[in-house]
């Protein structure tokens, strides 16, 4: 039989390999997406917003070069989890998928809230990210850099449960329920990302808009908690101001959950073929 008429098996990334795919997805789908990030902080802290093209990249080394490990973090803790559920005998169920991707993401909130605190507090006061760091420490103590971390949790967990779980599956079904997608795996990997993008910002959002202003306050004037947060926003201007921002924010993961599967998706294709190959050349 000829290796043309062999399926393909999918062999799964090894964890080094999920590092990997993590660190470059999270780097591309940054810096091409920089200026979503830069509008949807300003908007939602009630900033003016940038007036030159380095305003709107300010933050893009700092944000990207953190956002890789924390993407390879997510990426190889979510093949950690699946190869415990699993024990490697079997695929994971589509709950399953959901589920392993957000504990993938409650985990790696641990290196995101910091993150996410230092490039918005970077903006606010135009230093770099050292100085930042240091500021923040020196002012307001290191357990700072977590200010806002159970907010994070709650927004990694859904935001990865998004790209990890809900994105395959919407592609999936596409593939499976309608003969346009079948022919096309690019058109259904766009739409599949574009939903789970959608009801993954849907569903954050205010949460995401809560810990921003939270982490722009590190005094804790304005707001204590994130749920102060809520309950202030909310009170302030209504749904329509825990959604500031959201157009953007929606984009800019329709537009993550893409580029980060499509990498992803290539090294898998990539690792199966050449291991198809080498045991044809066996046989």
């Amino acid at each position: 039989m000829s290796f043309a008429s062999k399926p393909v098996r999918r062999v799964p990334l090894s964890d080094t390999e999920n590092l990997v795919v993590g660190a470059v997805g999270g780097i591309a789908e940054t810096c091409i997406q920089m200026p979503l990030i830069t509008y949807k902080i300003c908007v939602q802290e009630g900033r003016a917003l940038p007036t030159s093209m380095g305003g709107w990249y300010r933050g893009v080394f700092a944000n990207s070069a953190s956002l890789a490990p924390i993407t390879a973090l997510q990426v190889a803790a979510n093949g950690a989890l699946e190869r415990v559920v699993t024990g490697g005998t079997r695929d994971l169920s589509d709950m399953e998928k959901i589920g392993v991707a957000m504990g993938a993401g409650s985990i790696s909130s641990v290196l995101y809230s910091p993150v996410d605190l230092v490039v918005i507090q970077q903006q606010k006061l135009g230093l770099d990210a050292g100085a930042t760091v240091s500021h923040i420490v020196k002012t307001h103590g290191l357990p700072a850099l977590w200010r806002g971390f159970m907010s994070c949790v709650v927004r990694e967990a859904i935001y990865t449960a998004g790209y990890l779980g809900l994105g395959p599956i919407c592609k999936d079904a596409l593939q499976k329920n309608y003969a346009t997608f079948r022919e096309s795996e690019l058109s259904a990997s766009i739409v599949g990302s574009c939903i789970a993008g959608t009801v993954a910002a849907v569903l954050t959002h205010p949460v995401d808009t809560a810990k921003t202003c939270v982490q722009g306050d590190m005094t804790a004037t304005t707001y204590p908690t994130a749920r102060s947060a809520l309950s202030t926003v909310y009170n302030k201007g209504g749904i329509g101001a825990l959604y500031s921002g959201g157009l953007a924010r929606t984009a800019r993961l329709c537009g993550a959950f893409f580029v980060i599967n499509n990498v992803r998706e290539f090294a898998v294709n990539y690792k199966s073929k050449l291991e198809a190959s080498k045991s044809n050349k066996i046989e």
